[in-house]
C-alpha cells in the first residue's frame, strides 16, 4: 500500500480530529481533582447515610458517564445524517456548554455566585451535557481518522486519539494541580477552585470547535451520502490521484456489495468482539484509576497537594507509555500488544489488592499503580480504538461502532458507580482493608487476555474494505 503523498495535509486533519480525543480525557479527566470538593459541597450538607452518601456521590462523580452513553447511543445516527465532521461540531458545542454549566450550575437560574447543595441536580444535567459530547467523540474521531488514513498507517494514527486523550487527562492534572495550590487551602478548593478546574475546559473547546471548520468530512461518510466528487477530492490530496481513484472504487463497490446494511448482515460475532474489546477495556477498572486517583492517592500521601501531585505522575506515566504502542501498533500488531497489557494490568492489579490488603500502602502502591498505568497504556488504552475504529466492515461501520461505544460507556459506569461502594463499605474495607476492588479488576484483566487470543483477529495491514473477508 503506498504511502500518503501528502502526508503533511494528513497529519493536520488528523490533529484537529485528535482535539476530540483530548477533550474526551479532558472532560472525564477533570473530575479527579473534584472528587473531594463535589463531596463536601454536595453530597455531605445533604445529611445522608454512610451508604446512601457513597452512592450519591458515585453518581455525582459518575453522572458524565449518563451522557457518554446517550451520545455513544446516538453516534451512529448522527454520524449517518450529519456526517462525521458536523458530529464532531456537534460535540464541540456540547463541551462548550458542559464547561460553562458545570462550573456555575446557577447560571440562567440565580445570582451567579450564590450557590449551594442544591443545585446538585442542574449540576449534574451539565455533567450529562457534556458526557453527550464526549460519546460522540468517542466515537467519531477515531473514526473520522480511521477512515482518512491509509492503511500501512492506520494504527499509529488512530492511536494519536488516544495519545490526545490521555494527553488530556495530563493536562487536566497539571491544570488542577496549580489550581489547588493558588487557593492556598482545601476550604478555598471546596469552595470555588472546583468551578476553575470546569471551566478551563472552554479552551480547549472554543479551539476545537473553531479548526474544525477548515477539514473536510471523510471520503467514506461523503460516499455513504452520496457525495463521491467530494470524497474524490479529500482521496487525491491525501493520496494522489492514481491511488485516490483506486480507493474510490473500492469505496464504492463495497458500498455497492449486495449485503444489506443492518446490524448482522456480518454475523453476530463481529458485533459481539466489538462489544466485549470495550466491556473489557472498562472492567479492568482503568476509570477508576483515573476518576479517584487523588482519593487514592491520599491513602499513601497526606494533604491533597500531595495527592494531585502524585496524580500528574500517572499522567506522565500514561501519556509516554501510549507513545510506545502508537510507534509499535503498526510493526507489531494489535494482538501481541492487548495480550502483554493485560498480563502486565492483571499481576499490577492483583499485586495492588495484596497491598492494601497487607496494610504496606506507601511506594509500593504507587509502583502497582505505575506498572497498571503503563500496562493499559501500551496496550488497551490506543489499541482498543484501533480494533473498533477498523474491524467492522464499511455498511455497519458507524452503527456497529456506536453499538460498541455505548457498551463501553454502559460499562466505563457501572464501574465509576460500583468503585466507592466496594471502597467506602464498611464490612469489606474490615475484611480487605480496601483491596477487595483491585482483585475483581486483576481477574477482569486475566479474562481478558483470554478473549484476546481467542477470538480477535489480527487486523494490521488491512484496508478498510478487506475487513469483509474476516467475517464472511
Amino acid at each position: 500500500m503506498a504511502q500518503s503523498v501528502n502526508s503533511g495535509y494528513l497529519i493536520k486533519i488528523t490533529l484537529v480530529a485528535t482535539l476530540g480525543g483530548l477533550l474526551f480525557g479532558y472532560d472525564t479527566g477533570v473530575i479527579s481533582g473534584t472528587v473531594g470538593s463535589l463531596d463536601s459541597f454536595f453530597v455531605i450538607p445533604k445529611g445522608l447515610s454512610e451508604t446512601a452518601a457513597s452512592a450519591f456521590k458515585g453518581f455525582l462523580v459518575s453522572s458524565a458517564l449518563i451522557g457518554c452513553i446517550i451520545g455513544g447511543i446516538v453516534g451512529g445516527l448522527v454520524s449517518k445524517k450529519l456526517g462525521r465532521k458536523n458530529g464532531l461540531i456537534l460535540a464541540a458545542i456540547l463541551f462548550l456548554i458542559s464547561a460553562l454549566g458545570s462550573a456555575m450550575p446557577e447560571m440562567f437560574l440565580g445570582t451567579l455566585g450564590e450557590l449551594d447543595h442544591t443545585f446538585s441536580t442542574v449540576f449534574i444535567v451539565y455533567r450529562i451535557i457534556g458526557g453527550i459530547g464526549v460519546g460522540l467523540a468517542s466515537m467519531l474521531s477515531p473514526l473520522y481518522i480511521a477512515e482518512i488514513a491509509p492503511a500501512n498507517s492506520r494504527g499509529k494514527l488512530v492511536s494519536f486519539n488516544q495519545l490526545a486523550i490521555v494527553g488530556g487527562f495530563m493536562v487536566v492534572y497539571f491544570v488542577n494541580y496549580f489550581i489547588s495550590r493558588s487557593g492556598g487551602s482545601d476550604e478555598w478548593l471546596n469552595t470555588f477552585g472546583w468551578r476553575w478546574m470546569f471551566a478551563s475546559e472552554v479552551i480547549p473547546a472554543a479551539l476545537f470547535l473553531g479548526l474544525l471548520f477548515f477539514v473536510p468530512d471523510t471520503p467514506r461518510s461523503l460516499v455513504l451520502r452520496n457525495k463521491p466528487i467530494e470524497a474524490l477530492k479529500v482521496l487525491v490530496k491525501v493520496n494522489g490521484e492514481k491511488e485516490g481513484n483506486r480507493v474510490l472504487t473500492e469505496i464504492e463497490a463495497s458500498m455497492n456489495d449486495k449485503t444489506s446494511g443492518h446490524m448482522f448482515s456480518f454475523g453476530w460475532l463481529v458485533i459481539a468482539v466489538g462489544v466485549l474489546i470495550s466491556v473489557f477495556q472498562q472492567f479492568v477498572g482503568i476509570n477508576v484509576v483515573l476518576y479517584y486517583a487523588p482519593e487514592i492517592f491520599k491513602t499513601i500521601a497526606s494533604g491533597t497537594d500531595s495527592a494531585l501531585f502524585m496524580t500528574i505522575i500517572v499522567g506522565v506515566v500514561n501519556f509516554l507509555f501510549t507513545i510506545i504502542a502508537v510507534k509499535s501498533v503498526d510493526k507489531y500488531g494489535r494482538k501481541p500488544l492487548m495480550v502483554i497489557g493485560a498480563a502486565g494490568m492483571a499481576v499490577a492489579m492483583l499485586s495492588l489488592g495484596f497491598v492494601f490488603f497487607c496494610g504496606a500502602t506507601g511506594y509500593l502502591a504507587l509502583f502497582c499503580m505505575m506498572l497498571y498505568v503503563a500496562s493499559f497504556a501500551m496496550s488497551w488504552g490506543p489499541v482498543t480504538w484501533v480494533l473498533l475504529a477498523e474491524i467492522f466492515p464499511n455498511k455497519i461501520r458507524g452503527k456497529a461502532l456506536a453499538v460498541a461505544v455505548a457498551a463501553q460507556w454502559i460499562s466505563n459506569y457501572l464501574v465509576s458507580l460500583t468503585f466507592p461502594i466496594m471502597n467506602d463499605n464498611s464490612y469489606l474495607t474490615g475484611l480487605f482493608n480496601h483491596g477487595f476492588a483491585y482483585w475483581v479488576y486483576g481477574v477482569m484483566s486475566i479474562l481478558a487476555l483470554l478473549f484476546i487470543l481467542k477470538y480477535v483477529p489480527e487486523t494490521k495491514g488491512k484496508t478498510l474494505e478487506e475487513m469483509e473477508s474476516l467475517w464472511k
